[in-house]
């Protein structure tokens, strides 16, 4: 590619930030629950700062840049999908593809009608159901059913742009986990671990002339392709294998949740 092409990607400059540490996904309670999703050494945080104002609807040259530039290439974590072990990049990127992810929620109250419409008792526990399957996943109680089945009689609920905010993606993932999932009885380690990386992730702030609380980032989910095909976050696509990209346009950072499906750490 030619110095003059990347040049006008608006002349995003990234650095790594290996200081900004995520405490929802280190803390003693949540690495025992990420292992008991399997999800965990297969999910990871990371921050890097940038340099000029973002704007969200050039949001594809800026990724682009990201993934072209020299302080991420060799810091951006993902998974391998030979050796399982955590790799950088190493491959040349050539496309970029960003979904918008809206973020709106700011109360964990949007769950509720789960408790409403019976899903969970008031105790808390989720009722079961008869085993099904949704391929690749086994429905055993009726949260995996209204997450994943879409003519089941509770599925609108959750409207389609429920379904599409950033805090229901990050619940909907948690609930699947990976490869060897220990589903959950009760709902609350969900909701809490959701709720936790969601504050750690996103940022917020107070409008000076409302004095309402605003959610400030821009999220997308994120994938990128080199010559031979999808390369990032993995080359095998998965419902449970993920990259979004955060961006908190006021301080300048960008944070990336990772995640590739499969079986998650066991000690």
């Amino acid at each position: 590619m030619a110095t003059g092409e990347l040049g006008d990607a608006g002349g995003y400059y990234f650095r790594f930030l290996p200081q900004k540490t995520f405490q929802s996904l280190n803390s003693k309670e949540i690495t025992s629950r990420l292992r008991q999703w399997s999800m965990l050494g297969r999910i990871k945080a990371q921050a890097f700062g940038f340099d000029q104002t973002f704007q969200a609807y050039r949001k594809d040259d800026f990724i682009m840049a990201f993934f072209k530039d020299p302080n991420v290439i060799p810091n951006l974590k993902l998974l391998s999908d030979s050796s399982g072990q955590w790799i950088t990049l190493g491959t040349e990127v050539k496309k970029i593809e960003a979904t918008d992810v809206p973020c709106t929620q700011l109360s964990m109250s949007f769950f509720h009608r789960l408790y409403d419409e019976d899903i969970v008792r008031d105790s808390g526990h989720i009722v079961k159901c008869l085993d099904s399957f949704c391929d690749p996943f086994l429905i055993s109680d009726e949260l995996r059913r209204v997450l994943l089945v879409e003519d089941s009689e509770k599925y609108e609920i959750f409207s389609q742009p429920d379904r599409e905010e950033f805090l229901f993606c990050l619940f909907k993932h948690l609930c699947l986990g990976g490869a060897l999932c220990q589903y959950e009885d009760v709902i609350s380690p969900y909701l809490e671990t959701a709720k936790l990386i969601y504050k750690d992730l996103v940022s917020v702030r107070k409008n000076p002339q409302t004095k309402k609380i605003q959610i400030t980032s821009s999220v997308f989910k994120v994938s990128a392709y080199d010559s031979a095909g999808m390369c990032y976050p993995s080359s095998k696509n998965h419902e449970q294998t993920f990259s979004y990209f955060i961006v908190d346009p006021i301080r300048r950072h960008l944070h990336v949740l990772y995640h590739c499906y499969g079986v998650g750490d066991m000690s």
